[in-house]
């Protein structure tokens, strides 16, 4: 038996396991140890859904910081404004998809003035572009803070959006023999296929469009794609706007399905520097293992070791730096 055939079959009894635990009847004794199923798939299914949310988020950086190698720092702070802006939209307009839409467009012309007037004036400076990344994150939460004051805003979803789904798995069984089923939030599920969607509509466009060849080309050799003819200064503004825009599109997800505050700029930030260095620099799939990967665990955590939840999160990251530092689905340079 080969490596790739060991790990295949390893995981194949991970599946069996994880599917025996979701869907069959528990004893006695594994509701004992594990609280009870209940907790156990809610934990399950918000640390799924809660990877579709940090998906969306680090999506946009992986395009910035990934593959553009642009050290966009205040990648946090365009998630924020677009939640504020995406509140605006909703509660003046009462239309929340308009908010949606206003989120990724607004947050995308962001990120095209972000590229021409700052990054790409210092293009090959790591240290520079951390360094003013950081300043514009500080200023952008001071500019926010004094126009949105320090309030929670909780963005109103449309009614259609609202209510649970029936979920065909059995978390108890009556007295009389009748089965209870588990109801799930229907907003988080969608969020979830939204994830999904942008993720596969993400990859496609990377690997099987000539814009995706052009953006990969011009990572690997931007002297050669320019001496082609191609215009890389409008490759790379197209995918930092695209980038921006996927950060205010979950700014507005996120706000909806949690809250608008400050103090979530920098903690979408760091969940999307750990989610890219867990799943790979410039791998959209590397952001959806990783993502899974902080999600379970942040929720699971918070569930069975509420005091140290935390810390699975950063035992996952050096773990993953240890073993592969490129990351899962990432390639050495």
């Amino acid at each position: 038996m080969t490596r790739r055939q060991a790990w295949g079959l390893v995981g194949l009894l991970a599946a069996a396991v994880i599917a025996w635990l979701v869907f069959a009847v528990w004893p006695d004794w594994l509701n004992a140890i594990l609280i009870s199923k209940k907790a156990f798939v809610s934990a399950i299914l918000n640390g799924i859904t809660l990877a579709g949310l940090y998906f969306l988020v680090a999506s946009g950086f992986t395009l910035i910081f990934g593959l553009m190698r642009n050290v966009n720092l205040a990648h946090g702070s365009l998630y924020l404004l677009g939640a504020y802006i995406g509140y605006e939209v909703t509660n003046r307009t009462g239309y929340w998809l308009l908010g949606v839409a206003a989120g990724f467009a607004v947050l995308a012309i962001v990120g095209v003035v972000m590229q021409v007037f700052v990054f790409r004036r210092l293009e090959g400076d790591d240290l520079r572009q951390t360094l003013v990344s950081i300043g514009i994150s500080i200023v952008a939460a001071d500019l926010m803070l004094a126009v949105w004051a320090g309030g929670t805003y909780q963005i109103t979803t449309p009614e259609w959006l609202d209510g649970a789904l029936t979920l065909p798995i059995i978390t108890a069984v009556r007295s009389n023999g009748a089965s209870v089923f588990l109801t799930y939030p229907l907003y988080r599920v969608v969020v979830l296929a939204a994830a999904i969607v942008i993720g596969v509509g993400l990859w496609l466009m990377l690997h099987r469009t000539r814009v995706g060849m052009m953006i990969r080309a011009g990572v690997d050799d931007r002297a050669m794609l320019q001496a082609s003819g191609v215009n890389v200064h409008a490759v790379f503004a197209i995918v930092f706007a695209v980038g921006a825009g996927l950060a205010g599109f979950a700014g507005v997800v996120g706000g909806s399905a949690l809250s608008v505050a400050p103090g979530e700029d920098v903690r979408y930030l760091l969940a999307s520097l750990v989610v890219v260095i867990v799943g790979g620099m410039g791998s959209i799939s590397g952001a959806a293992i990783g993502a899974l990967l902080i999600g379970l665990a942040e929720q699971i955590g918070l569930v069975y070791f509420p005091t140290y939840g935390i810390v699975l999160t950063f035992v996952i990251m050096v773990v993953t730096l240890a073993v592969r530092p490129q990351g899962i689905m990432g390639k050495a340079r």
